[in-house]
């Protein structure tokens, strides 16, 4: 079994992007799960740690981008819960048609996401069962439903696209990707008062030096611009 990315989490590299696993004796939280057609890389992902698609007992999506959510359906096919955002699950209805006539950068990403027929909704202070506690913070502006999910005991936060860490700085989300980059910004505010000790994110490498430090530094940035 590989090394865990930090203690009870592993990671799974997709195209472009990473989901998480988090194994525990009940079995798989899945974080994120790639574009479509990604279920065959997270079924060999699981197998090299010893489980398998019949062990996740749920599918969190950060948000609902086609990277982070495009396989969400193909595991919600197969019975399993899938948990998102309702404000991102409503989004995922626009089929390329309506984005068309339509068009807007959030609205061209949904449509390329595959619609949900069934979910979970995701909502902010939701606390699911992993990681002595996972709370679901609703970070809006990357998307209107993006969320973080943060893990007291340890201090670990899951940041989905709501944090980037390109050339090895961390800074807010993507402007280019973002609904609303000044509301992005905004929602680092929450994130600052977590005490978090480790930032995992979706397309870097996970920081575990200075954390609190650096999220209460964007915080500061944020505050200083509303």
């Amino acid at each position: 079994m590989r090394e865990p990315v930090v203690p009870g989490v592993h990671e799974i590299q997709l195209q472009r992007v990473k989901a998480h696993a988090i194994l525990d004796d009940e079995g798989v939280t899945l974080i994120d799960t790639g574009y479509a057609g990604s279920l065959s890389r997270i079924e060999r992902g699981l197998a090299g740690l010893g489980r398998s698609v019949s062990d996740v007992r749920r599918v969190v999506c950060t948000h609902g981008h086609p990277d982070h959510a495009g396989s969400a359906r193909a595991f919600a096919d197969l019975g399993i819960e899938v948990d998102i955002h309702p404000a991102d699950a409503a989004n995922l209805d626009i089929g390329f048609s309506d984005a068309v006539r339509r068009p807007s950068r959030g609205r061209i990403f949904a449509a390329m996401t595959p619609p949900l027929v069934r979910f979970t909704p995701l909502e902010d202070g939701a606390v699911l069962p992993v990681l002595g506690g996972l709370e679901v913070i609703h970070t809006p502006g990357h998307t209107p439903g993006s969320v973080c999910l943060f893990a007291p005991r340890d201090g670990t936060l899951f940041v989905g696209d709501a944090l980037q860490c390109r050339f090895g700085r961390v800074s807010f989300a993507s402007g280019l990707y973002s609904d609303d980059p000044a509301m992005a910004r905004a929602s680092v505010q929450r994130l600052a008062q977590l005490g978090v000790s480790s930032i995992v994110f979706s397309h870097w490498a996970p920081i575990t030096d200075g954390a609190a430090e650096i999220i209460a530094s964007l915080a500061e940035r944020a505050a200083a611009t509303t």
